[in-house]
């Protein structure tokens, strides 16, 4: 591979406070907006001034079929509703051959939704499980 050819993800590693969960083959909602307060200067009729407030972290969602490791998130889950302390999280995304092209350190995680798979004998289709979490906002090192 060329120095110049952008890297495919294929897969994403997902560690929660330094336990690895597995892997998850989708990653949505990685990102973050900046709110923004509008001031008008006073005899300034030329501009509105754009000051930054506060930062909005969007909830993540993350997918794989079920599999040997769906287990720990279940049991990541209950134990993270009855923590007090801060959780931390970690996606590295990964190639075909298992290398790291970019990871995102994540604080402050809380589970918000689990959902399983749908189990109808009549469409038969690959059982997945989605995990979405909400965060604190991303670590130095790993954004």
């Amino acid at each position: 591979m060329a120095d110049d050819d952008a890297p495919v993800g294929v897969a994403f590693a997902v560690e929660l406070d330094k336990t690895s969960i597995g892997m998850f083959n989708s990653c949505e909602g990685l990102g973050l907006e900046v709110v923004l307060e509008q001031r008008e200067e006073g005899g300034n009729n030329m501009m509105v001034w754009q000051l930054p407030t506060r930062m909005k972290y969007s909830n993540i969602k993350l997918t794989r079929p079920v599999g040997p490791d769906s287990h720990k998130l279940t049991t990541w889950i209950t134990k993270a509703l009855h923590s007090v302390q801060p959780i931390t999280a970690v996606i590295s995304a990964l190639t075909a051959d298992g290398k790291p092209v970019a990871k995102w350190s994540l604080n402050g995680v809380v589970p918000v939704r689990w959902t399983g798979p749908s189990l109808n004998l009549d469409s038969p289709k690959v059982f997945t499980e989605t995990l979405e979490i909400a965060h604190h906002g991303f670590l130095e090192g790993g954004a």
